[in-house]
């Protein structure tokens, strides 16, 4: 335990762009560990990228069919042994959400059993100090980057909460297709001791234009809910500081829920066109909503909540029109029943991994890797109190 202290403390007090450099000195000071390196997982789920120094020579790993990748989508310790040493390789996440992997380079095979826990707790710190970090230095955000983003991207990313987030109550998890050029689909949550609140944006637009119309409505709702205020007042805030800016031109699609974290009432505003999916005791169904007027198609809108029950054990399934709306090659959509069968397929596997699994079949389905619309995938397990 005092190693253990002793490693926290070097990475708390690191330079926010050295803490693999202060991970790695104090790794070998306290573990004889002969290397360590640091694979962050990039912005399209698809590769860990490894932290290092411009222009990133060292390869990525893939997330699929590596052992890095298998540490980072079990979200458990994989130990490799051979020649005597050991290669132990350990996930960095931050409550739920899937950063990368930490792999540490022992001299001995026999004893990483021994320091497994240990090391994975670094893991974790080292995380969190990642967060930290990233408001102060490019580093980390630039290697998650295996393409360029484009600006509208950048920004989109930026407003993001994370990727995942888990609690006793449920977890969450979310993906952006296409990743680095994703125009105005968006998510957010936030939750108190009581309560989780979930919005899930279907942007209008492309590039530029789409990504400042969901700044502002996502920092309008954000505004709303930070001054304490109920979810429908904060749908008509938002509407009202759409419409101020764009007077009916542009206007913005959104479903927003307010978890009861006790009881499993959620109070819902259903202003437009994303679409939620349960799945219960081994069927999926539609779960649909009265539906009312998008964010800034009109000048003071009124809003109201409705509301719903959710149980332990569902899972709900959250897609903009870029996923049920898309076509295959002979113009067929995607449709609810497609989405059903993916849900299903995917039934086994955490939240955090359920959005890129549902993307990529949609992928297969449209027969072509560029989407002509950018899709949103949100997945939460509910696990009630």
């Amino acid at each position: 335990m005092n190693r253990f202290v002793t490693a926290e403390r070097a990475l708390r007090t690191a330079a926010p762009h050295e803490l693999l450099d202060a991970a790695r000195r104090v790794l070998a000071e306290l573990y004889a560990a002969e290397s360590a390196e640091l694979f962050m997982a990039d912005y399209g789920l698809t590769v860990l990228q490894p932290v290092s120094v411009l222009p990133y020579t060292s390869e990525p790993v893939s997330v699929h069919n590596s052992v890095v990748g298998r540490a980072f989508g079990a979200q458990e310790p994989v130990v490799e042994t051979a020649g005597g040493r050991a290669r132990v390789h350990l996930p960095v996440s931050v409550r739920g959400d899937r950063l990368g992997v930490l792999t540490v380079t022992l001299p001995d095979e026999d004893g990483a059993e021994g320091v497994l826990e240990e090391l994975a707790e670094i893991a974790q710190v080292l995380g969190h100090e990642v967060v930290v970090a990233e408001r102060d230095t490019d580093v980390y955000l630039q290697a998650r980057r295996k393409d360029r983003l484009t600006l509208a991207a950048e920004m989109q990313w930026q407003l993001l909460p994370g990727r995942a987030c888990a609690r006793p109550e449920y977890e969450l998890g979310a993906q952006l297709e296409p990743a680095y050029a994703i125009y105005g689909d968006n998510f957010d949550w936030s939750a108190t001791a009581d309560h989780l609140m979930l919005y899930v944006t279907n942007g209008m637009g492309e590039g530029i234009e789409a990504s400042l119309l969901t700044n502002l409505a996502i920092n309008a709702l954000r505004n709303a809910r930070r001054a304490g205020i109920a979810l429908a007042d904060q749908a008509a805030l938002a509407d009202q500081a759409v419409y101020a800016h764009y007077r009916g031109r542009c206007y913005l699609s959104v479903l927003m829920f307010d978890f009861d974290l006790a009881t499993g009432r959620v109070a819902v505003v259903d202003a437009g066109s994303p679409r939620m999916l349960r799945l219960r005791g081994g069927s999926v169904e539609p779960v649909t909503f009265e539906p009312q007027l998008p964010l800034g198609m009109f000048d003071e809108t009124d809003y109201v909540t409705q509301e719903f029950q959710v149980e332990p054990g569902d899972r709900l399934v959250f897609v903009s029109d870029g996923v049920h709306a898309v076509a295959d090659p002979q113009g067929t959509a995607y449709g609810d029943a497609a989405l059903a069968r993916a849900i299903q397929a995917t039934r086994l596997l955490p939240a955090a991994e359920v959005p890129r699994a549902i993307l990529r079949e949609l992928t297969g389905y449209r027969g072509r890797t560029l989407p002509d619309d950018d899709a949103l995938v949100v997945c939460l397990d509910w696990n009630g109190r």
